[in-house]
């Protein structure tokens, strides 16, 4: 039993040496590009995915509800046969998200292009997210200065969410809502900030697992090496 111990330990440890040598053997160069090539792939076609009609609204992982802090006059309005309020403000809030989001592609892009080598080789041998981590640091900033105006422009167009900012805004104080959802349109920004991360994660973790499926060759081989 020892002896088949030692043995697995022994297979372990080449397998890992056999691993580094085949990283190491990767120049700074083909690391970068191979992670640039299969992030601005997995990038642009998150934004392709939400930056359309129902690409919030019809996709249950990233369609924004109410916030929680409105779940109980929700069901109120619904119960005195209003829901088409709570409907209009649901599908007016992912619309506005389904607008923003195409504005994200230049800055992720960007932040692809200023990626230092220490970046890429610590998103290579990191977790399945941490090139989605790498972007959620590096552009939520920038991305939320983007969003905010063109959500707000959408929610004005909606009565009801000023009627929502009103009534949030006082229950704020009173610790009825959480101060983040006191205005619908910083609550829409942010939830459009999160699904557009959880999708650039799904994409990541999908080019992790098959790395056929990446962009181009020297992404393939990078990838391939790191399976």
């Amino acid at each position: 039993m020892n002896i088949r111990r030692s043995l697995c330990a022994i297979l372990l440890l080449f397998a890992g040496a056999a691993y580094a040598l085949s990283f190491d053997s990767l120049s700074n160069q083909d690391a970068s590009g191979g992670l640039k090539e299969a992030l601005t792939q997995g990038a642009g076609k998150a934004v392709n995915l939400l930056g359309k009609t129902d690409g919030f609204l019809g996709n249950p992982q990233v369609k924004i509800p109410l916030p929680e802090s409105l779940h109980q006059v929700e069901g109120l309005l619904r119960g005195l046969g209003m829901g088409k309020y709570a409907d209009e403000l649901v599908t007016t809030m992912n619309r506005a998200a389904e607008a923003a989001v195409p504005e994200a592609k230049t800055l992720l892009v960007a932040a692809i292009k200023q990626m230092s080598v220490q970046d890429a080789k610590s998103i290579l041998t990191g977790g399945d997210d941490a090139a989605t981590q790498y972007f959620r640091r590096t552009t939520a900033a920038p991305l939320a200065a983007k969003f905010k105006p063109i959500v707000q422009k959408a929610m004005a167009k909606v009565k009801l969410a000023e009627k929502y900012d009103a009534f949030a805004g006082k229950a704020a104080k009173f610790g009825l809502v959480k101060d983040q959802d006191a205005h619908l349109d910083q609550y829409v920004t942010q939830k459009t900030l999160d699904g557009l991360y959880l999708m650039i994660a799904e994409e990541e973790r999908a080019i992790r697992k098959d790395p056929v499926g990446a962009a181009g060759s020297l992404a393939q081989k990078v990838f391939g090496l790191l399976k």
